[in-house]
């Protein structure tokens, strides 16, 4: 074959090219079950440095087995619907291998909030497609609950881990990520001085919760937002704002259980002081 031709270099250029793109298959196939295990440990990451910040004294670090770490931690782990019942069988905690873990991907939680758009477009009915998750942990003898939320930030999604205390109401830590928000400005999202102001801060009664531009100037239902990344902190008070709304539901159960709780706890002692004043009447 003439190797000058306009044929042989045609033929040349469909065989590489074809050469080529099975290699790259073959590599990312290989590859896919380790990429699908980082993605897994990263979410894994975040929902545990979310809980964690409810103990001031337990951090996530570099030297932090993650993997045993949220093991030892989790209590539970499953999904909701949209009344806030439970929905299936439970996440595996990987209490007997740390490989079998459960958590629900970027891509799962992209998933629910097209749900979610849907029915913020009106269509109602499709509320009934969603399967929130809902992470639960002990630290240090607290109950700690972690749950999502996503949504679209400047230049992409944008998403995030909300620890809150058993009231329901009150955050316990939170964190945050993205995929593509400016580097030095909305980025900083991602970093400690902006999601280190949840803990302790709440939502109101109804679920809300603002990122204030200009600052929350000491507002316990919000937060100051990031100084030149309005958009993206005005993105991230909407994204939690619209995911809190459909765990509300499950939130209230939470901060009815410890209303129930102390409710009980208070007869219990006013019954053991009447009594004791029957004792001493007796006496």
């Amino acid at each position: 074959m003439n190797t000058n031709s306009n044929v042989y270099t045609v033929i040349y250029s469909t065989v590489l090219v074809v050469v080529v793109a099975a290699i790259l298959a073959f590599a990312a196939e290989g590859l896919k079950d380790k990429q699908n295990e980082n993605v897994k440990l990263e979410t894994i990451t975040k929902v545990l440095t979310a809980a964690a910040q409810a103990d001031d004294n337990f951090s996530i670090t570099e030297d932090t087995d993650i993997l045993a770490t949220y093991r030892d931690k989790a209590v539970d782990a499953y999904y909701i619907d949209c009344d806030g019942n439970k929905v299936g069988e439970s996440m595996n905690l990987g209490k007997d291998d740390l490989k079998a873990i459960q958590v629900a991907s970027t891509s799962d939680l992209k998933k629910q909030n097209d749900i979610i758009k849907k029915v913020e477009a009106g269509n109602a009915d499709a509320a009934k497609e969603l399967r929130l998750p809902v992470y639960i942990f002990d630290i240090a003898g607290k109950t700690v609950t972690v749950i999502p939320c996503y949504g679209a930030g400047l230049w992409g999604p944008v998403w995030g881990y909300l620890a809150f205390d058993e009231d329901g109401r009150t955050f316990d830590g939170a964190i945050f990520d993205h995929k593509s928000e400016t580097p030095g400005l909305g980025a900083k999202i991602a970093e400690e001085p902006f999601y280190g102001q949840f803990k302790g801060h709440k939502l109101t009664d109804d679920g809300h919760f603002d990122v204030v531009k200009g600052g929350a100037h000491g507002d316990i239902h919000g937060v100051d937002a990031i100084s030149g990344a309005s958009i993206t902190s005005k993105a991230v008070g909407t994204t939690i704002n619209t995911w809190v709304k459909y765990y509300l539901p499950y939130l209230n159960g939470i901060a009815a259980k410890k209303a129930a709780a102390a409710e009980t706890e208070t007869n219990d002692e006013a019954a053991e002081e009447a009594a004791a004043e029957d004792v001493k009447a007796e006496e």
